[in-house]
Parts: structure tokens; C-alpha cells; sequence
């Protein structure tokens, strides 16, 4: 298979016959489950260490919620995707009813009103949304047999990533509804666009960008901009986060502190530790050693992912790994480049690290697809 910058080109060779069931188990792309895993190793030992004087079992939760991710992942490698891409629509259609009803009736927790409280079991329906809708973007989008995807077509594409992204920023969670932007973009960039409307499309988030500062933002999100832009404005204030984020990631120099021997994390400076800043608990106890470690393994899993959709042989399949590529690969930058003051602050965590339930689920769901995307490479077309 041949993909070119504008589109993807299926050779006319007949299709392989399919190896045996464990000749095909063989020839998985075992580095992404192997990257994944190293990856959520680390998280938890970090998990372990920056929540050691919190209480709450955290530690032992995330246990819970990562075997339950891996139990996630075998039901999502057992169902043929080309079956998930034909549930789209109902999917899509729950995940959508589902960000409508949290509204009313969910936790508010952080200012946020995104959860849904079972006993002490939370869990985040804008998490499962971006699954559904990267599902439903796949199936769509290879329907289209065309060089370059119409107007009309990418305008129903964007629609479909649009409505769950609007349900999510009404709660408000900007930084959630913002992970949708990347999903959208990596399939439209893979589907097919001509020069021309990218240029129109950078116009529309540019004007975008501005209602959403004047309407659609709440005054803390605005102050966090404006610290980002200013972080000696308030440094005791909205600029707190950033500043003791700094600190962690420097006094961790080239090897680090020593695992629970920071001080930002271990003596509570450091607010959200467990969660949108493990990797600077990660860099003040592991040193840049540890950060560029972690790093690789991303790298790592990044590289396999895209071997996997390189090889797939139906496009549907090429989609759905470049949407959930493009929502992981956001959120690695992102809150790496916010734990050194890049970008303003907002509540994008890391994946495979950061605790989280519905956020650990929806990794490993993932890679279950991913690799059943790979599995299926012969049979499907």
C-alpha cells in the first residue's frame, strides 16, 4: 500500500491468502503492546510516588482501572472493526446522548461537571465520545473514493467531530473538546484536502479562537492564558501550577532526585501531581533521563501505530488508526509542553501515566483497536 500526501492509494494485487490464526497473532506489531505496557509500568510506580502522602488508594486504583483496560482491550481486539465501523452510528449516537445527560445530571468535580458518579466510581463520557467519533469519521471517510474530499464532504466531517466537541466544552472542559480538533485533522490530511481549504480552514479557527475567547471561556481559563502569557503576574495565584512545574522539572537535572525524593511532589507544592503533571513528578525524581525514557517509548509506540496503518489494507482501517493516533500523540505534546510552561495550562493528561479511569480505559481500547486492525490486515479489504 501506497500513502501519498493527499490520498490513500490501495494496490490492484490480489488479496494474500491469510496465514493461520497464530502465524497472524505472530506477526502483530508487538512493539505498540509492548510500549503501551512499558509506558503504564512507569505510570504506575509514578502514580505510586505522587500519591504516597494523599490518601484515597489511588495507587490502588489505577491497579484496578489498568486491568480493567487490559480486559477492555482484548473485548476491542476480539470484535472485527469492520463490524465497530458498521455500529457507528449508534456508537456515535450514544456518546452523544451521553454528553447530554452529564450535563444535568453529572459530578462536578475541578469546575467541571463531566463525570458520572457510580458509588466511588467515576466515569468520564467525553472520553468514550472521542472513541465513538473517531469510529464514525473511519467509516465515513472511507466511503469517499475521490482524489480530494468535497467541500461538502469535509463539512460533514467536521459536523460529526463538532457536536460531541461543543456537548464537552459546555461543561466546560476546553482542554477535552480541544483533543477533538487533532482527530479531526489527522483523518481530513489523510482523506484527502486541497491546499485551499486548509488555508480557509486556518481563517475559520482563527475567528473560532476568538469567540470562544469573548463567549466561550470562563474567567479562571482566560486567567490562565493571561498567566501563561505573564507567569510573574501571579505567581501565588493562577500561575502557581506553572511555576512549581518548573521547578520539579529543573531540580531534576540529569538523573533526578531519587523515586518519592522530590520535594515539589512529596511535600504537596505541586498541585494535580497524579494526574496532569506526573511527568514533571517524573522529571524531578528521574532527571532528564527519565523524561527522554518515557519520551522514547512514546516515540516507540507512535512508530508502531504508523507501520500499522501503513500496512492496513482497507482504508477504513488506515482512519481509524490515524484518528486515534492523532488524539494520543495531542496529548503527549501538549501536556509535555505545558509542564515546561509551552502552552497554558488545562487539564490534558498523559497517556498510559496519568491516573485516571476512563482516561486509562479509553488508551487501552486503543491499542485493542489498533491491533485489530492489524490483525485483520488479510482478511479485510
Amino acid at each position: 500500500m501506497r500513502i501519498s500526501s493527499d490520498r490513500i492509494a490501495l494496490p490492484s494485487l490480489p488479496l494474500p491468502e491469510a496465514p493461520p490464526r497464530l502465524a497472524q497473532l505472530a506477526g502483530l506489531h508487538w512493539g505498540l503492546l509492548a510500549s503501551a505496557a512499558a509506558l503504564t509500568l512507569v505510570g504506575l510506580l509514578t502514580v505510586r510516588s505522587a500519591a504516597a502522602e494523599m490518601g484515597g488508594g489511588y495507587f490502588a486504583r489505577q491497579l484496578v482501572w489498568v486491568a480493567a483496560g487490559l480486559v477492555a482491550m482484548l473485548v476491542a481486539f476480539a470484535i472485527d472493526y469492520q463490524r465497530l465501523l458498521a455500529w457507528s452510528t449508534p456508537l456515535y449516537t450514544g456518546g452523544l446522548v451521553a454528553l447530554l445527560l452529564v450535563l444535568p445530571l453529572g459530578h462536578r468535580a475541578g469546575g467541571s461537571v463531566g463525570w458520572f458518579r457510580l458509588g466511588s466510581v467515576g466515569l468520564q463520557p467525553s472520553e468514550f465520545a472521542k472513541l465513538a467519533t473517531a469510529i464514525l469519521l473511519a467509516r465515513y471517510l472511507s466511503a469517499e473514493s475521490e482524489s480530494y474530499l468535497t467541500p461538502r464532504q469535509l463539512a460533514r466531517a467536521v459536523a460529526i467531530a463538532l457536536a460531541p466537541m461543543v456537548l464537552t466544552a459546555l461543561q466546560p472542559d476546553l482542554g477535552g473538546a480541544a483533543m477533538f480538533v487533532p482527530m479531526v485533522a489527522g483523518v481530513l490530511l489523510v482523506g484527502g484536502v486541497r491546499p485551499r481549504l486548509l488555508v480557509a480552514a486556518a481563517l475559520v479557527a482563527l475567528v473560532v479562537g476568538g469567540l470562544v475567547w469573548s463567549l466561550g471561556m470562563q474567567s479562571y481559563q482566560r486567567q490562565r492564558v493571561l498567566t501563561f502569557l505573564a507567569p510573574a503576574s501571579d505567581p501565588l495565584g493562577a500561575g502557581y501550577q506553572a511555576r512549581q512545574s518548573k521547578i520539579a522539572v529543573g531540580s531534576g537535572q540529569l538523573t533526578g532526585r531519587g523515586y518519592r525524593q522530590g520535594t515539589q511532589s512529596q511535600l504537596h507544592f505541586l498541585p494535580a501531581r497524579h494526574t496532569d503533571f506526573i511527568l514533571a513528578v517524573l522529571a524531578e525524581e528521574r532527571g532528564f533521563a527519565g523524561v527522554a525514557l518515557v519520551l522514547g517509548l512514546y516515540g516507540a509506540f507512535f512508530v508502531s501505530a504508523a507501520t500499522v496503518a501503513a500496512r492496513a489494507r482497507d482504508r477504513g482501517g488506515v482512519l481509524l488508526v490515524v484518528a486515534l493516533v492523532a488524539i494520543a500523540a495531542f496529548h503527549v505534546l501538549y501536556n509535555a509542553a505545558m509542564v515546561i510552561g509551552l502552552v497554558p495550562i488545562t487539564g490534558i493528561p498523559l497517556p498510559f501515566l496519568s491516573y485516571g479511569g476512563s482516561f486509562t480505559l479509553v488508551n487501552w481500547i486503543a491499542v485493542g483497536l489498533v491491533l485489530n486492525v492489524d490483525y485483520r490486515r488479510y482478511v479485510n479489504r
